[in-house]
């Protein structure tokens, strides 16, 4: 049973022209304990209705790191907002209390993870889930095989955690990362859709890979079927997380 906590915002940070790095700390003296690549879900003040006011958000921070008692959400203001990333992103400022209640979800990664290849692919901040788990393997120092990030994005100032990602380029061993940008004509990486990078990086069917999408219904939609009915993996080996 989901448990609620209270909280309140102590950092925002710009991460590009649409989107915020919040960072709520919890209140009280229990700790919050979660899985890399749970969510949970805020009440905000953005409807009379109890259930209009909820707005789901995977935690973007690893587990069991400095800051326990602090959560990080990377919230961008999309076109199809209801309300709540507008809200989080327009008006919510340091200091706002935060009620949330969670944490929860299955869209963690699957153990032992050294037994197969782990591809990520994401759009947007659909890469928060993947971040932390990302640093969740490095802090832990967890066995694993190869790693490897596919993110998609329109332009350049719209990758997230970049730094953060590059840095573990060199020091993760095992973890690849690709960006891949539609609108962006001097890109000197991979142009276009996310998509061309894993159908041709694994266009060859193996059994010991576990591909994990995080991002808009559209580009799992898609991603689902290329990897499925197009390339011929089993659906065992894809898992996925909806960001509407």
């Amino acid at each position: 049973m989901w448990k609620w906590y209270d909280s309140e915002i102590v950092d925002i940070k710009e991460q590009s022209p649409t989107t915020r790095l919040i960072k709520i700390k919890v209140l009280g003296e229990e700790p919050i304990s979660f899985k890399a690549g749970q969510f949970v879900t805020m009440d905000l003040p953005i409807s009379d209705k109890r259930l209009k006011r909820w707005r789901s958000y995977s935690i973007a921070n690893a587990p069991n790191t400095e800051g326990w008692r602090e959560l990080e959400f990377s919230i961008v203001k999309s076109e199809n907002s209801l309300g709540g990333s507008k809200f989080l992103c327009e008006e919510a400022t340091i200091g706002l209390p935060i009620r949330f209640k969670g944490p929860d979800g299955t869209f963690t990664l699957r153990q032992p993870i050294a037994e197969k290849d782990v591809v990520f692919i994401c759009t947007g901040t659909g890469v928060a889930p993947f971040r932390s788990m990302i640093w969740d393997i490095y802090n832990q120092n967890i066995p694993h095989r190869h790693i490897h990030l596919i993110f998609g994005a329109r332009y350049e100032h719209d990758i997230l955690f970049r730094e953060e990602f590059e840095f573990f380029e060199k020091n993760l061993t095992g973890f690849k990362y690709d960006v891949a940008l539609s609108r962006e004509p001097s890109w000197a990486g991979h142009k276009g859709y996310v998509h061309g990078v894993y159908t041709e990086g694994y266009k060859n069917v193996r059994s010991d890979i576990d591909f994990y999408l995080c991002g808009w219904s559209n580009m799992i939609d898609d991603a689902v079927a290329k990897l499925i009915v197009d390339l011929g993996y089993d659906k065992s080996q894809v898992h996925y997380e909806l960001y509407g």
